[in-house]
């Protein structure tokens, strides 16, 4: 009974590793790594696994009426539990593959395709054998396990075969311009046809609108529409009044890094070279890291249980261009504040603090990290805000929430949301940006512990007799005063955008009881299945109404297009014309560029 379990825990295991290099086809099949992750999945899914397969095959054998008796590779076991496997891996797969569709290539995403048939039927001919088996006889021939053999072993060979080696066309050859000078020096200026040059020079500064970028992780647009209609939110309230509104389409998986490249070049994950958070490794020392783990078999539970090691990918993983670098081609400043990949922080021109800054505050001497903000100024306008912001109690962070019953990482997001806020304020007096961006982290945080506390309702319980009291809606309360003071702010012709990455929603109840029986982090809210985020737009020139939805690689192409720059043709997204009058899109075509690539 044992060895047939940990035989099938096996199979499930290469069916796991099968699909780790299906996601990450720059990772070679023939390589160390490949065999390493195959090592640390057998550890983690195959041992558990064998012992719950064992567990079950024991009840089996203690309930049953007659005695199962299997041989040490059991044709009877193998066949039923090998189909069960490979049709689990087949169902993984599929999934897989339609979630991360828009983060592969088109090469990879077809291969990944026919593995997906592959493994099916795999699982279909596995089912068959099983019902033969018990179709014609006890005993076991020599080639019924012979064809039970063949079939498992092709079941993991053929996707791998389709798979191929490893991806060549890989990613787009955009190369990128944001290794620092040391690392790569500008290429020299190519001379283009004037009809599709950017040069400085075609650029007045002078008559360029002022664009100001509120970016929000884990906002949802039904939140505030239902606060709005019971007069909270009353600045929230008047852009969806007065301006345009749009759903945007998030691409999975939903977490900071990938999302925020994706808006800041308007290009997905395969041009743009993001696809998560970090890169994974079984070793420290591989040279070949896997970036997309898969999804629906908990495969995070590898960097839990420290099978595998995860590192914060930076700004040298993007292989294209991001907003502020295009708008330095044309002499624009932009001041940028807690967008994911800027560090370690180059502005060319402007400011750039990056939303690693508050990590070097937990140091004895709370100086910050020297290289997550550029340049000097800013570097000590951020240590200055973040010493005040990290002795504030409590009371001044949010008001009207007690400490005692605030998760500390909520409180800590809060905290440092103030800080970033008030380094873009102090630098915009200094630098006076045509383009400037902050980032709030802190409802993402609050979305995840406190959205029960805020909506009852979602999770079959009924609705507050007082919404607003929870922290979620007071941290709401704070992003509504800080969209105030933006809008106070906008002169004729400004812009302002608040943009949502990803909505919030109740996490499913599996999850939430395997929290509680694991001891983990009480979580209510998720954004894991990408919930769509929002884009609210205001201003003299906008449109107003409810629109339809758009993508985040939307964001960078309208940002240009409103500023009267070139659009690139390689990109993703496309620039909303839609949310400005007709009167401002007769008068301002769309220019395009075939790449702000270098």
């Amino acid at each position: 009974m044992a060895t047939n379990a940990m035989a099938v825990g096996a199979l499930v295991a290469m069916y796991l590793a099968v699909l780790v290099l299906q996601l990450n086809p720059q990772l070679s099949i023939l390589s160390v790594a490949a065999s390493q992750w195959f090592f640390a999945l057998f550890a983690l899914y195959g041992l558990y696994l064998t012992v719950v397969l064992y567990f079950l095959i024991v009840v089996r054998e203690f309930l049953g009426s007659r005695s199962l008796a299997p041989a040490w590779l059991s044709v009877r076991l193998l066949s039923w539990l090998g189909a069960m496997g490979a049709g689990a891996a087949a169902v993984i797969t599929w999934a897989n593959l339609h979630t991360y569709r828009a983060v592969l290539t088109a090469d990879a995403a077809e291969r990944m395709r026919q593995g997906a048939i592959a493994t099916t039927v795999a699982a279909v001919l596995l089912l068959l054998i099983a019902i033969l088996r018990a179709s014609y006889g006890k005993r076991g021939s020599r080639a019924t396990g012979v064809l039970l053999a063949a079939s498992m072993a092709m079941s993991v060979i053929v996707p791998l075969a389709l798979r191929g080696p490893v991806e060549l066309s890989g990613r787009l050859p955009v190369p990128s311009r944001l290794a620092s000078a040391e690392a790569a020096p500008p290429a020299p200026e190519i001379p283009v046809p004037p009809e599709t040059t950017v040069g400085r020079r075609q650029i007045d500064r002078g008559t360029l609108p002022r664009v100001r970028l509120i970016l929000l992780d884990g906002a949802s647009l039904s939140f505030i529409r239902q606060r709005a209609a019971a007069g909270q939110l009353p600045n929230l309230g008047r852009l969806l009044d007065r301006g345009a509104a749009i759903d945007l389409t998030t691409p999975r998986p939903a977490q900071a890094a990938p999302v925020w490249a994706a808006a800041a070049t308007g290009k997905y994950a395969p041009k743009n070279g993001v696809r998560s958070d970090a890169v994974y490794r079984v070793r420290p020392d591989e040279a070949e890291p896997v970036d997309l783990l898969p999804d629906y078999c908990f495969a995070y539970a590898l960097i839990e249980q420290q099978f595998v090691r995860s590192t914060p990918v930076t700004k040298h993983a993007l292989d294209a261009r991001p907003l502020w670098q295009i708008l330095s081609d044309y002499n624009i400043v932009s001041g940028i504040v807690g967008w994911p990949l800027t560090s370690p922080a180059h502005a060319d021109l402007g400011y750039i603090v990056s939303d690693r800054f508050d990590e070097g505050m937990d140091s004895p001497l709370a100086l910050g990290d020297p290289e997550a903000a550029h340049p000097t100024t800013a570097m000590m306008a951020a240590r200055e805000a973040f010493n005040i912001w990290l002795e504030k109690p409590v009371e001044e962070v949010l008001p009207g929430v007690q400490s005692s019953g605030l998760q500390p990482q909520a409180l800590a997001e809060a905290r440092w949301d103030r800080a970033y806020s008030d380094i873009a304020r102090v630098l915009d007096e200094q630098f006076a940006p045509r383009l400037t961006a902050v980032r709030y982290r802190g409802l993402d945080s609050f979305g995840h512990f406190y959205l029960r506390d805020a909506q009852p309702e979602l999770f079959g319980a009924l609705r507050r007799a007082t919404p607003g009291r929870s922290p979620l809606d007071r941290y709401f309360a704070f992003i509504d005063n800080e969209v105030g003071n933006a809008m106070r702010q906008l002169n004729e012709g400004d812009l302002l955008l608040v943009v949502s990455a990803f909505g919030m929603e109740p996490m499913p109840m599996l999850k939430r009881g395997l929290d509680r029986l694991l001891f983990r982090s009480q979580h209510t809210g998720s954004h894991e299945a990408a919930p769509p985020g929002f884009l609210l737009a205001y201003g003299t020139n906008v449109a107003y109404g409810q629109f339809r939805p758009g993508a985040i690689v939307d964001l960078t192409p309208t940002v240009l297009y409103y500023m009267g720059l070139h659009v690139g043709r390689d990109m993703d997204g496309f620039p909303r014309t839609d949310l400005f009058t007709r009167e401002f899109a007769q008068d301002h075509p769309v220019k395009q560029i075939a790449t702000h690539g270098r």
